[in-house]
């Protein structure tokens, strides 16, 4: 808890400063004297089931509010976040939203983290037509609920982050095509999504599905889980996972010995916790990502340079997909000249969104009608202890080939 708090104090520290000097780069963003900060308001889930993450992004939406402030804030305002933590709890995220919009009477919101948290929260602000833009709720569900204000800032929705490693599995040789998959998903809609988007397309080109388990946020114990694994022997192994859960599935495939040709998780291996967590077990282990420390998208060197100073630490995907959502809003904002509350400026926001395409540190976003986006996802791999991206093949992320068969455990 210190980190958030730190990272917190900073942000506090920098609004104070700007808001009697403030000047600003961005073009037609005159200064509105006498108007106070603009108020952002936040809940995440700084605590319970999605703790981890969830600091991630707040960590990416505090990097982006000092840089936002350093360049004379939002329409000559400086920015001031207000966060809830909302445990990781459903009901309490909505609470939250409630309060931070009828209460602090904030000018903005961001979304909080996992799309279980991310569809209340956006029925709360939809109710308000607020402007909801959100680093983190990638499920299919997210995108069927009639949300007309809703923005998903990230490269691809759940369902189509391994588009590119199905594409390379599913055109491999016959005698190197896998046959059969074994998958393993946190009961969480955005993990679910990105392992059977994946199953869904494999299955399709004929690659059997031996194993197919599902488990709960609070499970510790994956012994059971890879005992099936195990004794199913089967050429991949896709888990649909967070952080924790990843490296206990790692662990207990390892302890067992299981020898996949792939394995792949979703979220965990992009952290930078993760290589230390597995204790060695991290070679050719892929991932799907939408970030990378090494591309030259726009505000990356700045957001890794920043969060570098202000927390110590290498930024990872989360920390990327929250400053993300900062850089959306603050081109709309700066597009509209408006960052009130009110319905007519919230509409020119949401207006804009729908039309736009924006430079960010995940590369150039646009967006559907249901506020899905339009781009993929890249997939990344441990490549001698490093990370690499190998897909898609030929593009100018790409910095090695895919290994395919992976190292053994």
């Amino acid at each position: 808890m210190a980190r958030v708090l730190n990272g917190l104090a900073i942000i506090t520290i920098v609004s104070l400063g700007l808001a009697a000097c403030a000047k600003t780069d961005e073009p037609g963003a005159a200064p509105q004297p006498g108007q106070g900060p603009v108020k952002i308001g936040i809940s995440l889930p700084l605590t319970g089931d999605f703790s981890e993450p969830g600091k991630g992004i707040q960590e990416g939406y505090q990097v982006w509010a000092d840089r936002v402030n350093a360049r004379g804030g939002l329409l000559g305002r400086p920015v001031e976040l207000i966060f809830r933590d909302d445990a990781s709890d459903p009901n309490r995220v909505s609470s939250d939203y409630e309060s931070l919009i009828t209460q602090d009477k904030v000018n903005l919101v961001f979304g909080p983290f996992s799309s279980r948290l991310v569809i209340p929260a956006a029925k709360v602000a939809e109710s308000y037509d607020m402007l909801f833009v959100e680093p983190a709720g990638a499920a299919k569900e997210v995108f069927e609920q009639g949300f007309t204000r809703l923005f998903y800032a990230a490269p691809a929705i759940a369902d189509d982050h391994y588009d590119y490693l199905a594409d390379y599995l599913v055109k491999l040789p016959a005698g190197q095509r896998p046959k059969t998959a074994a998958y393993a998903s946190l009961d969480d809609p955005f993990a679910q999504g990105t392992a059977y988007g994946l199953r869904d397309k494999l299955a399709a080109a004929g690659i059997e599905t031996v194993v197919d388990e599902v488990y709960p946020p609070e499970t510790t114990d994956f012994a059971p889980i890879a005992a099936k694994i195990a004794a199913a022997k089967p050429d991949i192994v896709v888990g649909g996972t967070q952080f924790e859960d990843s490296v206990g599935l790692v662990r207990a495939l390892q302890e067992l010995k299981v020898q996949p040709k792939l394995a792949a998780f979703s979220t965990g291996p992009t952290l930078s916790e993760f290589p230390d967590a597995v204790k060695g077990a991290v070679e050719h282990i892929v991932s799907p990502v939408g970030w990378s420390a090494r591309s030259g998208f726009t505000g990356n060197d700045e957001l890794v340079k920043r969060y570098q100073e202000m927390f110590d630490g290498e930024a990872n995907e989360d920390a990327a997909n929250g400053y993300t959502v900062g850089q959306v809003v603050e081109a709309a904002v700066n597009a509209v000249k408006c960052v009130e509350p009110a319905k007519e400026c919230q509409d020119k926001l949401t207006a804009h969104l729908r039309q736009a395409t924006f430079d960010t540190v995940v590369g150039p976003l646009s967006f559907d009608d249901k506020g899905r986006p339009e781009q993929a996802h890249m997939i990344q791999q441990y490549v001698d202890g490093k990370v690499e991206i190998v897909l898609p093949e030929g593009s100018e992320a790409q910095t090695t080939e895919l290994v395919y068969p992976k190292k053994q455990w």
